[in-house]
């Protein structure tokens, strides 16, 4: 075996996905563990230019080209590959330009690459506990500084109705009493997260069950299919809060389906709205590592979340139904946050899921 085969078999052995480009940016190896990344075999890919083989290989591309030029390691933090209809892959890679080795090709450069999908997934959540924090602090100092006018406005008005003489008047002054009463009721739903949970036992399937039912009697002409895995475990929680968090995702779901504009031929698809529950091991929520979580999924074949709202979903007062108070959301992030769980989605035309993941506590 030549030298330059004892440091390929090496690379073998990596657990780091390891690629060998030669001086035309072909590659000429790829380890088992680049293999198994981007599902490609080391011999169909070998003679390969790289970016044939990668979709969106710009940046790749340029760190390879930065590397050689200045003959330095280079590491590029933030890298989007695409490969035999695999991906995209969130990575890291670092670029390393190599001398003539035995057989190894000259100006060959050894490419690593790191999955960051896991240290994405976990900024992305820790944004999201700040941004929830920060709504609850938010929503709990406004909804204070709007409740105590209100009483006056309307004790005010009550004591006008007395003293006004013509009837006509009674009108106005009911509309000033109703309003007051409609913006104390959003008050007091603002303020509703804030009450701590008063944990239990809770059988999430129990939990999903009530909020099936709820659904079915509120909306006709939609399906709820349950795809349950029976063996999860209890988790401590408030089952009332659990209930409300996910009858608001599965009402939003729900609304999104039946706000669906009919096919060209008049006939209607039935919505579907399917409840999911999976067993998730090894996740971190909260800043908190769990050897088991509780995965809920509500997938829905509704038209989609819009592009602009995505990124503003989960704050308050923000909706995209006409008529919707934009709190729904908000009050399930929080009600989550409160049992140290997560609420995230993705959505395109046609499916869109809401993934639920609740810690389970194993004394």
């Amino acid at each position: 075996m030549t030298m330059a085969a004892h440091a390929l078999y090496g690379l073998d052995l990596l657990a780091t996905a390891v690629m060998l480009i030669d001086e035309h940016e072909r590659v000429h190896y790829m380890n088992p563990a680049a293999e198994n990344l981007f599902g490609l075999s080391s011999r169909n890919a070998e003679g390969t230019p790289i970016e044939s083989l990668f979709t969106s290989s710009e940046v790749l591309g340029a760190a390879i080209g930065y590397a050689r030029d200045n003959n330095c390691s280079y590491l590029e933090h933030d890298l989007t590959l695409s490969a035999n209809g695999h991906g995209p892959f969130h990575l890291s890679c670092t670029v390393t330009p190599i001398e003539s080795y035995g057989d190894l090709p000259a100006g060959a450069c050894l490419i690593e690459f790191r999955q960051i999908e896991q240290q994405l997934k976990i900024a992305r959540e820790e944004r999201m506990l700040d941004q929830s924090q920060a709504n609850r602090e938010l929503i709990r100092n406004l909804a204070h500084e709007i409740k105590n006018p209100l009483g006056g406005i309307r004790g005010a008005a009550q004591l006008l109705d007395r003293e006004l003489e013509r009837p006509g008047l009674h009108e106005y002054t009911q509309v000033i009493m109703k309003e007051a009463d409609r913006l104390q009721l959003l008050m007091d739903r603002l303020l509703t997260p804030h009450r701590l949970p008063q944990p239990s036992q809770v059988n999430i399937h129990e939990v999903l069950e009530r909020v099936r039912s709820v659904i079915l009697a509120e909306f006709t002409g939609i399906s709820v299919r349950r795809d349950y895995d029976t063996s999860l475990p209890a988790i401590e929680g408030d089952r009332e809060q659990l209930i409300q968090a996910t009858l608001n995702i599965a009402r939003n779901a729900a609304q999104a389906i039946t706000s669906q504009v009919p096919a060209r031929d008049g006939t209607e698809k039935p919505g579907e709205i399917r409840l999911m529950t999976r067993i998730a091991r090894q996740v971190t929520l909260a800043r908190k590592r769990y050897r088991h979580a509780i995965d809920v999924r509500i997938v829905d074949d509704g038209p989609g979340i819009p592009e602009p709202l995505r990124e503003r979903i989960f704050y308050p007062l923000v909706s995209g139904r006409e008529g919707g108070s934009g709190l729904g959301l908000t009050l399930a992030q929080n009600f989550i946050s409160q049992h140290h769980g997560t609420i995230t989605f993705e959505s395109t035309p046609g499916r869109t899921c809401f993934s639920i993941l609740l810690p389970v506590n194993e004394g």
